[in-house]
């Protein structure tokens, strides 16, 4: 499979997504924002098992170190709203205070933690007042460790005849290394004890910190994806070296064809695709996709989401903020820019939208 262009590692966009070609993704792509959150504890093995029970092509972890030197899977590595942390006297003391990236957080930190101490945690849902159902779940799973996430990725895919395709993003990596846990080494080492480190295997790495994909790309070939956040702010990679240069330097084709030297892709918000107008409406689609697919970059933007209150204010149907919306509308709209991916909190609205657009 070639290493970069808009569709490079997906199947044709014309026609229906086919089952018949084991390795290969269909466009637009499906991506389970970790893993099926819209109906589960985010990054447990009970959300992935849903994203890929539902349809999603591609499952989604973000990756944070334990204090051993172990990855697993959450968020963010304050891990006070997504465990029962707060429940457990032992740990009481290791509530603390941090600066991560410039912002001050108060809370338990996995850095803080062995894998054996954090496995005697639950996960429980990180919203409870939007997603009052997924609570029912607090407590049925553990944190996972990524290599239990890649045992469970390749038992899955054993069973179904095909690889089950992983969105592994690496988390403050710049904070990490600081640290002396940096995020890179140990994860190409598990990626080469799975036989996910070539350019056609069934994997993406994307981090919002440019370094962290450079330093990736010299230590596995995996398909590589810079994630973009809002236009103004900055890399904190960046911030920490001194670069000047916002995000929304890097979305300009001076930016995306720096990108390309060392990436096949991209990992925009919503809105920098298609911006919201001052009255929350939907406006107009930006050059954003045209210009990465001149470049050679794929596009995989996050993150569609079926509540009101995460839709532009022209999908919003009634007034509670928690009830869904027309997110079909919101995700056609997206989907006739031409990405070649989306991620979605609720991969079966997702891919009932994705199967729909290529019917025309």
């Amino acid at each position: 499979m070639a290493a970069h262009g808009p569709a490079a590692a997906e199947a044709p966009r014309t026609g229906a997504p086919s089952a018949d070609a084991p390795g290969r993704l269909p466009v637009p792509t499906v991506i389970g924002h970790r893993g099926a959150s819209g109906y589960r504890p985010e990054h447990t093995l009970g959300s992935y098992q849903l994203a890929l029970d539902m349809g999603a092509d591609v499952i989604e972890q973000d990756l944070v170190p334990t204090k051993d030197g172990h990855l697993v899977c959450r968020h963010e590595n304050d891990i006070t709203g997504t465990t029962d942390v707060s429940a457990h006297p032992e740990f009481a003391d290791r509530k603390t205070t941090k600066t991560i990236d410039g912002a001050q957080l108060t809370g338990w930190f996995t850095e803080d933690f062995t894998l054996a101490e954090l496995r005697t945690l639950r996960a429980k849902e990180r919203i409870p007042a939007v997603r009052q159902e997924n609570t029912l779940y607090d407590g049925r799973w553990a944190v996972p460790s990524f290599e239990e996430v890649l045992r469970w990725a390749e038992e899955q895919g054993r069973r179904r005849g095909r690889p089950v395709w992983l969105h592994v993003e690496t988390k403050h990596p710049t904070y990490f290394r600081k640290l002396g846990l940096g995020l890179e080494e140990p994860l190409a080492k598990l990626l080469r004890k799975y036989g996910r480190h070539r350019a056609d295997s069934p994997v993406f790495l994307q981090s919002f910190e440019p370094g962290s994909i450079e330093r990736l790309g010299r230590l596995v070939g995996s398909r590589r994806v810079v994630l973009l956040s809002a236009p103004a702010s900055r890399p904190y990679d960046f911030t920490d070296s001194g670069d000047r240069r916002t995000y929304g330097d890097l979305m300009k084709p001076e930016g995306l064809r720096w990108i390309a030297r060392f990436a096949q892709g991209i990992g925009p918000s919503l809105t920098s695709v298609i911006p919201t107008g001052a009255d929350g409406k939907l406006g107009e689609p930006t050059a954003l996709v045209r210009d990465a697919h001149a470049a050679g970059l794929i596009l995989h933007p996050y993150t569609v989401r079926n509540e009101n209150q995460f839709l532009p204010a022209d999908f919003r149907r009634g007034t509670d903020p928690n009830a869904y919306g027309d997110s079909f509308g919101y995700f056609r709209a997206l989907l006739e820019t031409g990405i070649d991916g989306i991620f979605s909190d609720n991969p079966d609205t997702a891919r009932l939208a994705r199967d729909d657009f290529l019917k025309g």
